[in-house]
């Protein structure tokens, strides 16, 4: 049995986000949202880096697997992360005042899935 969760244009970085759902991948509930809690806290860094505001977003994503799971009446002790990803989301464009002197500024954002599933 599955369950997912969704974050859809979250203004993160793809790549980073695609470091932290890699290291969250195939773990048990329990020890991926240790990590990302580590990293949160600065107790575990990757490379140096600790991600904070993507990791922010990922743990939230994490919960909300977690309570859609909780709803299906799944063993909490039993979820394992079986896909953790990040892909690219919708890219908008705010425009200066003066359009004609200036280029748009592209605001690129990042889609989260994470899929549960009860091992």
């Amino acid at each position: 049995m599955q369950t997912r969760a969704f974050a859809r244009n979250q203004p993160i970085s793809l790549k980073n986000s695609v470091v932290v759902c890699s290291l969250i991948r195939n773990k048990p509930l329990k020890k991926a949202k240790k990590i990302l809690q580590d990293l949160l806290d600065k107790k575990r860094s990757i490379d140096g880096k600790y991600y904070t505001k993507t990791v922010k977003v990922i743990l939230e994503v994490l919960k909300a697997a977690e309570a859609n799971a909780r709803q299906k009446n799944m063993k909490e002790d039993k979820l394992f992360v079986k896909i953790a990803k990040a892909d690219k989301g919708t890219t908008l464009y705010s425009y200066p005042a003066k359009k004609a002197k200036f280029a748009a500024r592209r605001r690129k954002s990042t889609n989260i899935t994470i899929v549960l599933e009860e091992r």
